[in-house]
């Protein structure tokens, strides 16, 4: 029987700055992540993380913390990294998205639950997050049809993250928590989601 176990088991955090900062959590998933306990054996690394995380996932355009999440979750469905998606349609559900949009999100090219200005994101967020990166140039000149470059630098942000998020927690192997877990099951019936070595 093979089992499957994390590259690296995460500790319970022990310094005050990132017992702090790791609030911010709460609010997106209602607990901290593996991922994040895991980096905490080097506090700096899940100092740096957590900030830059808050700084991607700040809104000051377009962008809502539900749509942020929708792209996080195609990036992650474009890599493969069952955790992320996991957490990414969690994450999404907790900042109001309906379920039409949670169910269909992996298929949004064929979905009227989305705008056309998110299909352009969601097309450009599965092309940026394949390897190697595939942007074709239609993709590009949708994209600049509906969103202003700041708004741009915003998605690929959060493009960005994810690919250190779904790198990071696909070579760790990090263990889905109870919830997330849940999510994945209920949420991504879609995709037949399973945890696979993060169970």
């Amino acid at each position: 029987m093979v089992f499957n176990m994390p590259l690296v088991t995460p500790i319970d955090i022990s310094d005050p700055s990132v017992k702090e900062l790791v609030k911010f959590f709460n609010e997106t998933l209602g607990f901290c992540p593996n991922s994040v306990l895991t980096m905490q054996r080097r506090p700096n690394i899940a100092k740096a993380f957590i900030e830059l995380n808050m700084a991607v996932m700040e809104n000051h355009g377009q962008l809502t913390s539900e749509f942020k999440r929708l792209l996080a979750f195609v990036s992650s469905n474009t890599a493969g990294c069952r955790y992320c998606q996991a957490h990414t349609i969690r994450a999404a559900e907790r900042f109001g998205s309906t379920s039409k949009r949670l169910e269909n999100v992996w298929d949004f090219k064929n979905q009227d639950a989305f705008t056309d200005a998110e299909k352009a994101a969601l097309q450009f967020a599965q092309e940026a997050s394949m390897v190697p990166v595939n942007v074709a140039e239609d993709t590009q000149k949708q994209l600049h049809v509906y969103w202003s470059d700041d708004d741009i630098v915003e998605i690929m942000g959060v493009i960005a993250l994810f690919g250190y998020l779904n790198r990071w927690n696909d070579v760790m192997a990090t263990s889905l928590e109870w919830d997330a877990k849940t999510s994945g099951e209920d949420l991504l019936k879609g995709i037949s989601w399973v945890p696979g070595k993060h169970a």
